[in-house]
């Protein structure tokens, strides 16, 4: 069993490549006017809409550290934040913003986690 979820966006293409180019999905299906991104186990739709949806966090974990780091790097000037360790639930993390204002948080589990 698979899950999509959805979000509405008002640029599609400047979303898609964000996620594509900056942080490695993968475009899985093309519809009229939704593009569905795979990244590991996730999958993400983006639909062309007036108005984008905004609520809520889209998370990527990572294996390690570095991999948190490697990602900031990358999106310093859109980060909200330096990596840090979050003690409440044992993970170094950072947010920042895509490019319709959504939150978007890297993080790796600093304590040993099941297969997904």
């Amino acid at each position: 069993m698979s899950a999509i979820t959805f979000f509405a966006t008002t640029d599609s293409e400047r979303v898609v490549e964000f996620y594509t180019d900056t942080v490695g999905a993968d475009v899985w299906l093309e519809q009229p006017d939704c593009t569905i991104l795979k990244y590991d186990n996730q999958l993400l739709g983006f639909c062309e809409r007036e108005e984008a949806d905004t609520e809520g966090i889209v998370t990527f974990v990572y294996p390690d550290r570095e991999s948190v780091d490697a990602m900031y790097e990358t999106l310093a000037d859109r980060a909200r934040d330096e990596p840090h360790e979050n003690e409440t639930y044992e993970i170094y993390q950072f947010f920042a913003t895509d490019p319709d204002g959504r939150t978007v948080e890297f993080q790796t589990f600093l304590h040993p986690t099941d297969d997904v």
